[in-house]
Protein backbone atom coordinates (compact mmCIF):
# COMPACT_ATOMS: atom_id res chain seq x y z
CA UNK A 1 0.00 0.00 0.00
CA UNK A 2 1.59 3.54 -1.05
CA UNK A 3 0.30 6.87 0.69
CA UNK A 4 -0.05 10.09 -0.90
CA UNK A 5 1.63 13.11 1.52
CA UNK A 6 1.00 16.88 1.34
CA UNK A 7 3.89 19.10 3.68
CA UNK A 8 2.83 22.36 4.75
CA UNK A 9 5.51 24.21 6.21
CA UNK A 10 6.15 28.23 5.99
CA UNK A 11 10.06 27.37 6.63
CA UNK A 12 11.59 26.38 2.92
CA UNK A 13 14.41 24.97 4.59
CA UNK A 14 12.12 22.60 7.16
CA UNK A 15 9.78 21.81 3.47
CA UNK A 16 13.02 20.54 1.79
CA UNK A 17 14.38 18.72 4.77
CA UNK A 18 11.18 16.77 5.38
CA UNK A 19 11.01 16.25 1.56
CA UNK A 20 13.92 14.99 1.50
CA UNK A 21 14.22 12.64 4.51
CA UNK A 22 10.34 11.36 2.75
CA UNK A 23 11.71 10.25 -0.79
CA UNK A 24 13.76 7.66 0.66
CA UNK A 25 11.04 6.23 1.94
CA UNK A 26 9.12 3.87 -0.69
CA UNK A 27 5.55 4.02 0.19
CA UNK A 28 5.39 7.55 0.26
CA UNK A 29 4.71 9.56 -2.48
CA UNK A 30 4.78 13.50 -2.10
CA UNK A 31 2.17 14.75 -4.03
CA UNK A 32 2.32 18.36 -3.38
CA UNK A 33 3.69 21.27 -0.87
CA UNK A 34 2.47 24.23 0.55
CA UNK A 35 3.61 27.48 3.00
CA UNK A 36 0.52 28.46 4.96
CA UNK A 37 -2.64 27.07 6.77
CA UNK A 38 -4.73 28.30 3.44
CA UNK A 39 -2.97 26.87 1.18
CA UNK A 40 -3.04 23.16 3.25
CA UNK A 41 -7.08 23.62 3.05
CA UNK A 42 -6.99 23.82 -0.33
CA UNK A 43 -4.37 21.35 -1.44
CA UNK A 44 -6.29 18.59 0.89
CA UNK A 45 -9.16 19.43 -0.63
CA UNK A 46 -7.77 19.06 -3.98
CA UNK A 47 -5.50 16.21 -3.40
CA UNK A 48 -7.52 14.44 -0.75
CA UNK A 49 -3.91 12.74 0.69
CA UNK A 50 -3.65 9.86 3.60
CA UNK A 51 -1.18 12.01 5.47
CA UNK A 52 -0.43 15.22 5.93
CA UNK A 53 3.07 16.89 7.51
CA UNK A 54 1.30 20.21 8.50
CA UNK A 55 3.53 22.92 10.98
CA UNK A 56 2.02 24.24 13.57
CA UNK A 57 3.10 28.16 13.48
CA UNK A 58 2.61 29.63 10.36
CA UNK A 59 1.21 33.08 9.00
CA UNK A 60 -2.41 33.79 9.38
CA UNK A 61 -3.67 30.45 9.20
CA UNK A 62 -1.94 27.84 12.41
CA UNK A 63 -1.95 24.43 11.86
CA UNK A 64 -4.45 23.55 14.26
CA UNK A 65 -6.99 26.49 12.24
CA UNK A 66 -6.37 24.01 9.40
CA UNK A 67 -7.86 21.16 10.91
CA UNK A 68 -10.68 23.17 12.32
CA UNK A 69 -11.38 24.72 9.00
CA UNK A 70 -11.37 21.08 7.33
CA UNK A 71 -13.94 20.12 9.80
CA UNK A 72 -16.27 23.11 9.59
CA UNK A 73 -15.81 22.74 5.29
CA UNK A 74 -16.79 19.01 6.38
CA UNK A 75 -13.84 17.89 4.10
CA UNK A 76 -11.84 14.31 4.76
CA UNK A 77 -9.41 15.16 7.56
CA UNK A 78 -5.90 13.16 6.46
CA UNK A 79 -3.85 11.98 9.33
CA UNK A 80 -1.82 14.59 10.10
CA UNK A 81 1.48 14.48 11.53
CA UNK A 82 2.72 17.96 13.17
CA UNK A 83 5.67 18.91 12.13
CA UNK A 84 7.22 22.04 14.14
CA UNK A 85 10.21 23.84 16.60
CA UNK A 86 7.97 23.56 19.12
CA UNK A 87 7.29 21.04 22.13
CA UNK A 88 4.84 23.17 23.92
CA UNK A 89 1.94 22.17 21.17
CA UNK A 90 2.44 18.60 21.98
CA UNK A 91 -0.43 17.76 24.08
CA UNK A 92 -3.27 19.85 21.95
CA UNK A 93 -1.64 17.87 19.01
CA UNK A 94 -3.08 14.52 19.99
CA UNK A 95 -6.39 15.83 21.54
CA UNK A 96 -7.04 16.48 17.75
CA UNK A 97 -5.97 13.21 17.01
CA UNK A 98 -2.78 13.40 14.93
CA UNK A 99 -0.76 10.58 14.68
CA UNK A 100 2.39 11.94 15.40
CA UNK A 101 4.41 15.12 16.66
CA UNK A 102 8.00 15.66 15.11
CA UNK A 103 10.04 18.38 16.45
CA UNK A 104 12.52 20.27 13.85
CA UNK A 105 15.10 19.75 12.89
CA UNK A 106 14.11 16.40 11.51
CA UNK A 107 15.17 12.84 11.91
CA UNK A 108 15.09 9.93 9.83
CA UNK A 109 14.88 7.77 12.64
CA UNK A 110 11.76 10.13 14.17
CA UNK A 111 10.53 10.21 10.49
CA UNK A 112 10.16 6.42 10.20
CA UNK A 113 8.10 6.07 13.89
CA UNK A 114 5.93 8.42 12.71
CA UNK A 115 5.39 6.76 9.31
CA UNK A 116 5.15 3.26 11.61
CA UNK A 117 2.30 4.59 13.42
CA UNK A 118 0.61 5.75 10.35
CA UNK A 119 0.90 2.19 8.98
CA UNK A 120 -0.45 0.42 12.15
CA UNK A 121 -3.73 2.87 11.68
CA UNK A 122 -4.43 1.96 8.14
CA UNK A 123 -4.14 -1.78 8.33
CA UNK A 124 -7.03 -3.74 7.75
CA UNK A 125 -7.79 -5.44 10.93
CA UNK A 126 -8.98 -8.94 10.58
CA UNK A 127 -12.38 -9.55 8.79
CA UNK A 128 -15.33 -8.27 10.71
CA UNK A 129 -16.93 -11.64 9.46
CA UNK A 130 -14.20 -13.48 11.23
CA UNK A 131 -14.60 -10.79 14.55
CA UNK A 132 -18.25 -11.62 14.76
CA UNK A 133 -17.41 -15.42 14.79
CA UNK A 134 -15.06 -15.87 17.26
CA UNK A 135 -17.54 -13.96 19.11
CA UNK A 136 -20.01 -16.08 18.42
CA UNK A 137 -18.11 -19.01 19.30
CA UNK A 138 -17.08 -17.41 22.57
CA UNK A 139 -20.69 -16.73 23.52
CA UNK A 140 -21.42 -20.66 22.71
CA UNK A 141 -18.55 -21.45 24.95
CA UNK A 142 -19.78 -20.03 27.53
CA UNK A 143 -23.20 -20.59 27.25
CA UNK A 144 -23.80 -23.72 30.42
CA UNK A 145 -23.95 -27.28 28.01
CA UNK A 146 -26.56 -28.81 30.15
CA UNK A 147 -29.03 -26.50 30.57
CA UNK A 148 -32.25 -27.41 32.05
CA UNK A 149 -36.25 -26.40 31.73
CA UNK A 150 -38.90 -26.11 34.87
CA UNK A 151 -41.71 -28.27 33.10
CA UNK A 152 -45.45 -28.73 34.63
CA UNK A 153 -46.71 -31.71 33.70
CA UNK A 154 -49.38 -33.78 35.40
CA UNK A 155 -49.70 -31.14 38.28
CA UNK A 156 -45.51 -32.16 38.67
CA UNK A 157 -42.58 -30.12 38.34
CA UNK A 158 -40.23 -31.26 36.48
CA UNK A 159 -36.34 -30.86 35.51
CA UNK A 160 -35.68 -31.94 32.02
CA UNK A 161 -32.53 -31.17 29.35
CA UNK A 162 -32.51 -28.33 27.50
CA UNK A 163 -31.71 -30.31 24.26
CA UNK A 164 -34.75 -33.34 24.59
CA UNK A 165 -37.13 -29.74 23.67
CA UNK A 166 -38.48 -30.68 20.77
CA UNK A 167 -41.18 -27.97 20.44
CA UNK A 168 -42.50 -25.22 21.88
CA UNK A 169 -45.19 -22.46 21.47
CA UNK A 170 -46.82 -19.85 23.19
CA UNK A 171 -50.63 -19.11 23.67
CA UNK A 172 -52.12 -16.26 25.55
CA UNK A 173 -48.79 -15.83 27.79
CA UNK A 174 -48.64 -19.36 28.20
CA UNK A 175 -45.58 -21.74 27.16
CA UNK A 176 -46.75 -25.46 25.80
CA UNK A 177 -43.66 -27.64 25.35
CA UNK A 178 -42.99 -31.32 23.59
CA UNK A 179 -39.65 -33.16 24.49
CA UNK A 180 -38.78 -36.52 23.26
CA UNK A 181 -41.33 -38.20 26.46
CA UNK A 182 -43.86 -35.83 27.50
CA UNK A 183 -45.76 -32.75 27.22
CA UNK A 184 -46.05 -29.61 29.57
CA UNK A 185 -46.15 -25.60 30.25
CA UNK A 186 -42.98 -24.04 31.21
CA UNK A 187 -42.23 -21.44 34.02
CA UNK A 188 -40.42 -18.85 31.45
CA UNK A 189 -41.92 -15.64 30.58
CA UNK A 190 -40.55 -16.12 26.46
CA UNK A 191 -39.76 -18.30 24.25
CA UNK A 192 -36.05 -17.08 24.03
CA UNK A 193 -36.01 -17.38 28.00
CA UNK A 194 -36.81 -21.50 26.56
CA UNK A 195 -33.60 -22.11 24.52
Amino acid sequence: MSFSAVIVDDEQLALDELSYLLKSVDDVEIIAQGHNGLEAVNLIKEHSPDIVFLDVQMPGLDGFGVIKKLVDRKINVPQIIFATAFDQYAVKAFEVNAIDYLLKPFDKKRVSQALEKVRKRTQPSSNSSDKLETLVKMLESQRPQNSKVLLRSAGRLLLIDQKDVCYASIQDGVISVVTTNLEGQSNCRTLEELL
